[in-house]
């Protein structure tokens, strides 16, 4: 059974949308509490194993977990019961509207509507800066055979924030062939060396096409989407502002999802995690791109200045998602 330490564990405001993964902390923590708190006799389990995820058919709320079921056995309690335990300390937290209990015992959580606007303000707050680790030196490097590809990871998952363990080696698969930067220029090159799994041979063909079929160019032409909202918002007279919720569940979870993202990058030493998730971003704002600006008599809204924020918001993800990755990201294309 877990010991408490010097007090409660606190619950922290959030400063943006609920996230996967800050949901998975805040069971951790309503777990940690509980225990605490004498009403639950088990280990408290690391975040990272708290499975939150999208309900199921006739489930109700934003996140859904079945921690309650995890615990159940070793609290030597029915999982319903222990997922009343849980309920009135996870509804407690900032951001979440309200806890619901389901079927044997799922915990069913439904958040804030203002999610979205905290989201959004923290984006244009942080600018470039949402989501990057926090600046830590010296780091431990990675040890690695001196080869393109394996070098180039290194330096990425340094920026991400990872450091080496002791003795730890960085093992990647090599490209085809060396001197893909002077072949296919830094970017096109970078993408190709970064994007495919460390345990594949990188993909090179098509990094130059200027398609959408290529997720380099999807996701720089999403980039410069979004600035070019923000210049044709400018020329009929209005800015963002992230006043009303907007429909765009894809999107703003790809935005709220990107710290998470950098975090796990770096944690499983997998930068194509990144330009995964920059490829789905990209995705998400294209397909939102069209409902930004006003048309024809249209006069410009609450609504049209909300949805710039968002746009602005996944373009400012783009820019330093690719940042990270050591690749540009051009205002027009």
């Amino acid at each position: 059974m877990a010991k408490p330490v010097g007090g409660p564990t606190p619950f922290l405001k959030y400063a943006c949308a609920v996230t996967p993964a800050e949901l998975s902390r805040t069971v951790a923590r309503a777990v940690c509490r509980a225990v605490e708190e004498g009403a639950l006799a088990v280990e408290v389990p690391e975040a990272a194993s708290v499975r939150v995820e999208r309900p199921r058919p006739g489930g109700t709320g934003d996140w859904a977990t079945g921690i309650a079921l995890r615990l159940a056995g070793p609290a030597g309690r029915p999982p319903r019961e222990v997922a009343g335990v849980l309920c009135e300390r996870i509804a407690r937290t900032p951001g979440v509207a309200r806890v619901e209990i389901t079927g044997p015992g799922f915990l069913n959580v439904t958040l804030e509507g203002g999610a979205q606007r905290r989201l959004v303000e923290a984006v244009r707050a942080a600018g470039t800066d949402y989501g990057m680790p926090e600046r830590r030196a010296p780091r431990t490097p990675f040890i690695h055979l001196a080869e393109e590809r394996a070098a180039l990871w290194a330096g990425v998952l340094g920026r991400m924030g990872a450091e080496a363990r002791p003795g730890e080696e960085l093992r990647v698969v090599p490209a085809a062939r060396p001197g893909l930067v002077a072949e296919l220029g830094a970017d096109a090159a970078r993408w190709a060396l970064l994007s495919a799994a460390a345990h594949d041979r990188p993909r090179t063909g098509g990094v130059l096409v200027q398609h959408e079929r290529n997720p380099l160019h999807k996701v720089r032409y999403a980039h410069a989407r979004a600035r070019a909202l923000t210049r044709g918002a400018q020329w009929l007279g209005f800015t963002a502002a992230p006043e009303e919720i907007v429909d765009a569940p894809a999107l703003t979870q790809a935005v709220a999802d990107h710290p998470a993202v950098v975090a796990d990058a770096a944690r499983l030493r997998a930068p194509d995690r990144l330009a995964r998730h920059l490829e789905a971003t990209a995705e998400a704002l294209l397909a939102f791109q069209h409902t930004v600006l006003p048309v024809g008599d249209e006069k410009p809204s609450a609504a049209h200045r909300s949805r710039l924020a968002l746009a602005e918001a996944a373009g400012t993800v783009l820019a330093g998602g690719l940042s990270l990755l050591g690749i540009s990201a051009p205002e027009h294309l």
